[in-house]
């Protein structure tokens, strides 16, 4: 694996002639807002430019998103033909991803969640509503629960439905708010810990199946769990 060499670095997950992999750190958007702040999308094409000599503009393809605050495993498109291919698996859902979260609280060795989010524009919040709400939209998940230690726990969770802040949101609703998210119902410090560490999809030319994982920072509260004291 390698680094982009920019400010902030951007790990090298996996490369070809058709997609980027990255691990995007806490802290960094997805792509460019008008807060100017460094954005995933914008380094990527950075790297490519410096690493193959590139002169102009490049193609770079946004894929999907993680929120500035999640850190993890993107995929981008360094063609017009993948991006249109790995688009439409998303559309269809078949692409799988999984996501570590340390949480508060003592969640189920297993469990199931369905609800019904509303995204309030103006604000960015999203809640919990009435699945015959105008704009609710269905969300699913399942998760796994992998260790418990003092009043918290690590989860492994599977994506099923792709909501804006769903995770966040749907385990907030079952009194398990992800540490360090102060917006859906944590007074905990630091970055929010949530994760992408793996994705799986059908290589867009290839006539084979990609997973590509990402390990979570190796700080509080991850941590956390490598300690067995």
């Amino acid at each position: 694996m390698k680094t982009t060499g920019t400010n902030p670095d951007l790990e090298i997950l996996y490369e070809d002639n058709h997609l980027l992999a990255i691990c995007k750190p806490a802290g960094v958007l997805s792509q460019e807002d008008r807060t100017g702040d460094p954005d995933a999308l914008t380094l990527g094409k950075e790297y490519l430019k410096k690493e193959y000599n590139k002169p102009g503009n490049v193609f770079l393809g946004l894929l999907h998103r993680l929120d500035k605050p999640v850190s993890g495993v993107m995929i981008l498109a360094k063609t017009s033909k993948s991006a249109a291919r790995i688009s439409e698996q998303i559309r269809l859902r078949t692409i799988k991803k999984s996501y570590l979260a340390v949480v508060e609280g003592d969640p189920e060795d297993f469990n199931y969640l369905t609800h019904h989010l509303l995204k309030d524009t103006s604000t960015n919040n999203v809640t919990v509503g009435e699945g015959d709400k105008k704009g609710a939209k269905r969300a699913e998940l399942m998760y796994q629960t992998l260790e418990k230690k003092n009043g918290k726990a690590l989860l492994k969770i599977k994506l099923i439905t792709g909501r804006a802040h769903q995770i966040r949101v749907q385990l907030a609703a079952v009194n398990l708010p992800i540490l360090g998210d102060k917006k859906y119902g944590t007074s905990a410090q630091g970055n929010i810990a949530l994760h992408a560490n793996e994705i799986e999809f059908n290589h867009p030319t290839l006539k084979k199946v990609i997973s590509i994982q990402c390990n979570p920072p190796q700080n509080e509260p991850w941590t956390f769990f490598n300690d067995k004291s």
